[in-house]
C-alpha cells in the first residue's frame, strides 16, 4: 500500500523531523521537491480518521488520497512508508490524549493515580483499537508520546522509585492495559456463546456428569457470577488490583 522508500526527489524529511515538524527548531525546507498541496499534519489527520472508522486496513494510498482530494502519487511525498505513517498517527493520538483525556491526579495517592492512568489508557485503546498495532519503538521519539510519558510518570511520584524502576513500573501498567484490550478485541472477533448461563449451563452439566468436578464447580460459580464464559470488566478489575498490589512491593 505504501512504498518503504524512494530513490527520486520526493523523499520526505527524516522521521524525527516529521514528528517534531511543529517545533521552532525543526529544519525548514527539509522535504525536497515541489511544495505539497497538503501538510504532513493533514495527511496524518486524514489517515487517523480512516483508521478510527475502519481500522488500519482502511488506510490505503487510494483511500487517503480520496480523503485529502489529491492524487495517490502526491501522498508519497509526505511519508517514507506505512510504518512511518503509523508512527506519526500514534504520536498524534497520544498528543490528543494528553490534551483532552489525560487524567488529573489531584490529591489522590499513588494507587488512585495508577488506576486513573490504567483506566484512561484502556478507554483510549478501546476507542482507537488500531493503536494496539502501534508497536514501533520509534513512536517513543515523538512529542505527543513523550508528553504522555512525562504525564504518566508523574502518577508514580509518591512511590519513591528510582528512574529505572519508575519507567519499568509505568511499562508494567501500560502493558496490562494493552493486553487487556487486546484480549477483548480478540474475543469480539470470535463467536460468543449464545444465550445466558442459565440457558446453557445446566445443559452442559448434563453432558459432563461427574467428570472434571473442580472445573465444573469453579466454572459454574464464575459463569453464574458473570452470566457467561467471560466478563471483560470483571477480568479488568481483578487484574488491575493485582497490578497495583504488585507495585506496592516495589515502593521504598
Amino acid at each position: 500500500m505504501f512504498p518503504r522508500s524512494w530513490d527520486d526527489g520526493s523523499v520526505p524529511a527524516h522521521l524525527v523531523d516529521l514528528l517534531w515538524r511543529d517545533h521552532p527548531e525543526a529544519p525548514a525546507g527539509s522535504r525536497r521537491g515541489p511544495r505539497a498541496r497538503r501538510s504532513v499534519g493533514e495527511v496524518v489527520a486524514a489517515a487517523t480518521g480512516l483508521a478510527d472508522r475502519g481500522g488500519l486496513e482502511a488506510v490505503t494510498v487510494r483511500a487517503l488520497a480520496s480523503e485529502l482530494g489529491v492524487s495517490p502519487m502526491s501522498v508519497y511525498t509526505h511519508v517514507s512508508g506505512r510504518d512511518d505513517l503509523l508512527v506519526l498517527m500514534a504520536d498524534a493520538a497520544h498528543a490528543a490524549y494528553v490534551a483532552a483525556e489525560a487524567p488529573a491526579y489531584g490529591r489522590r495517592g499513588w494507587r488512585g493515580r495508577v488506576e486513573l492512568v490504567a483506566e484512561a489508557n484502556r478507554a483510549m485503546l478501546r476507542r482507537r483499537p488500531w493503536l494496539l498495532d502501534a508497536t514501533d519503538e520509534r513512536t517513543a521519539l515523538g512529542p505527543g508520546t513523550i508528553a504522555k510519558y512525562d504525564h504518566e510518570l508523574r502518577a508514580l511520584d509518591p512511590l519513591g522509585l528510582d528512574d529505572v524502576r519508575r519507567d519499568a513500573a509505568l511499562t508494567f501498567v501500560l502493558d496490562f492495559a494493552r493486553a487487556s484490550v487486546r484480549a477483548e478485541e480478540a474475543a469480539s472477533r470470535t463467536y460468543a456463546v449464545a444465550g445466558s448461563w442459565s440457558e446453557w449451563g445446566p445443559r452442559l452439566a448434563g453432558y459432563l456428569g461427574d467428570d472434571f468436578p473442580l472445573a465444573q464447580r469453579v466454572g459454574a460459580a464464575a459463569g453464574e457470577a458473570q452470566d457467561g464464559v467471560r466478563d471483560p470488566d470483571h477480568a479488568w478489575r481483578f487484574g488491575l488490583s493485582r497490578v497495583i498490589d504488585g507495585l506496592a512491593g516495589a515502593a521504598r
